[in-house]
């Protein structure tokens, strides 16, 4: 071969490796992404062409697929609509995926590796592909009435209710809430009109607070500074100062008791019953940040968590020095908090100190309504001990009953603590917390309630007169057996 043909051959051999080498990279490496795109508009007419699967909760369709006669054959729709929105989420062909429509998407939209044999049977069969379902923990009647608790007072803010002994998450509601079914809308200017109001109206209603937000917790966190201060050599007897006010260290600066009262009481159990800022923030800096992480860790604080929507991380904050480690110690200064989280502390008390891994799905089926997979309780931590757990239970008893707020139930005893934090408002309207559990010889739900800015009271309201109600609510519904 003479020179100038070798020279063409050895081009177009490195033109075929070229062409091989970015074929392979298309169609191999980058296969998926392209996919999965939000711009891959062939996937999505696919996706839309199969029946999805639904998402269900006590039996109840909480998002389901009905046929259409326009190009896209199945809309997506949410007979509940914004009470069950955080959970659901939305499923739109213009603005993708959101809650459980995006982390069961591959089971939802039948292609799932579960789901493989289910479609070469469809295939051989003829039987249009479909989505599998999945099975939701929440308890309807207890999600129902968090949500109406929350918006029939016009507030804004977040419940999460748990099974302590399992983790299964009995109720998530937030307020202000969305209407998924606008943004499923097939017309696209329905969908952008949903999407521009829910996106844009005051409060953020597409924010799932109960995961995605941190607040201050208040005095709610004094629930871990006990359990850190019984861990370490304290007990329900111990005492503690009753001081009006103390002065935090090395400083000028005042830390009062709410209302710059005298604490009714100078023991471990009094101070938590009267909820007394000047005990706990000595017990704190006496402690050290070491022990107060420690604890705050067992209960998961900073841990990465999926339920299966990612959660953002509870954090103590830096300590830095003694002034803010006696602020922290009564959950204020840079102490951050999920409503989850504050859930989850409560529940492990409940559940003699075991903490379990919260979970939003029970179960996923096949389009035959088979079994793909159920939920597998997973404890997560020992955080205390059962009579640590059992003391901090007693303490919280005898909170709750000197805990205002309307929605006491008779014959149930509840185990609560309130907390009211300040978080730099300039009209000093508070956040409002309210974490129990019930009953509290046999807990079976442990909840979280925070009220913003001072819900309907402004810079008068305190956890107990804006958010035990909703609490004590939400407690009802779950030991009625709602379903």
């Amino acid at each position: 071969m003479n020179k100038p043909l070798r020279r063409v051959a050895l081009a177009m051999m490195v033109m075929v490796v070229l062409l091989m080498g970015n074929a392979t990279y298309v169609q191999v490496i980058k296969a998926d992404e392209l996919r999965d795109g939000p711009g891959n508009t062939r996937t999505l007419y696919d996706e839309y062409s199969r029946q999805r699967g639904q998402i269900i909760a006590g039996g109840q369709s909480l998002a389901n697929s009905v046929e259409t006669d326009d190009k896209l054959k199945y809309l997506r729709t949410y007979p509940e609509g914004p009470a069950f929105a955080p959970v659901t989420g939305y499923y739109s062909f213009v603005y993708g995926a959101n809650g459980v429509e995006r982390a069961q998407m591959n089971l939802l939209n039948g292609t799932d590796d579960s789901l493989a044999f289910d479609r070469l049977s469809d295939m051989i069969t003829g039987e249009p592909p479909r989505g599998g379902d999945v099975e939701l923990t929440i308890n309807p009647a207890m999600q129902r009435v968090a949500y109406e608790q929350l918006t029939s007072k016009n507030f804004q803010g977040s419940v999460v209710a748990l099974d302590p002994k399992t983790g299964a998450i009995l109720a998530m509601a937030n307020a202000p809430s969305y209407d998924p079914n606008r943004l499923a809308s097939h017309l696209k200017s329905e969908a952008l009109a949903g999407w521009n109001e829910a996106s844009q109206a005051k409060g953020d209603p597409m924010l799932n607070r109960a995961v995605s937000e941190i607040y201050p917790p208040g005095s709610t966190f004094k629930l871990i500074t006990t359990a850190a201060a019984l861990q370490n050599g304290y007990n329900a007897n111990s005492q503690v100062t009753d001081a009006p006010s103390i002065t935090l260290p090395g400083t000028r600066t005042p830390l009062p008791n709410y209302g710059g009262n005298t604490c009714k009481g100078n023991t471990l159990t009094k101070a938590l019953a009267h909820s007394c800022n000047t005990a706990f923030a000595e017990i704190a800096g006496k402690l050290g940040a070491d022990k107060m992480r420690e604890t705050a860790s067992a209960f998961g604080f900073g841990q990465d968590l999926q339920v299966p929507m990612r959660a953002a991380k509870s954090d103590l904050g830096p300590m830095a020095d003694a002034p803010s480690l006696y602020q922290s110690g009564i959950g204020q200064r840079d102490v951050r908090v999920t409503p989850l989280q504050n859930a989850m502390m409560v529940a492990a008390i409940a559940n003699g100190g075991k903490l379990m891994k919260p979970e939003l799905v029970r179960r996923t089926t096949a389009p035959d309504k088979s079994s793909i997979s159920e939920m597998q309780p997973e404890e997560l931590n020992q955080a205390v001990s059962p009579e640590v757990a059992r003391t901090i239970r007693d303490m919280m008893l005898q909170s709750e009953q000197n805990t205002k707020g309307d929605g006491k139930i008779s014959g149930v005893e509840i185990a609560s603590k309130t907390g009211t934090a300040q978080h730099g408002d300039p009209d000093d309207k508070p956040h409002g917390w309210y974490v129990a559990f019930a009953p509290a010889e046999a807990p079976s739900i442990a909840v979280a309630v925070i009220v913003e800015n001072g819900g309907d009271e402004g810079a008068e309201a305190t956890g107990g007169s804006i958010a035990a109600p909703i609490g004590r609510a939400v407690i009802r519904a779950g030991l009625q057996g709602g379903g």
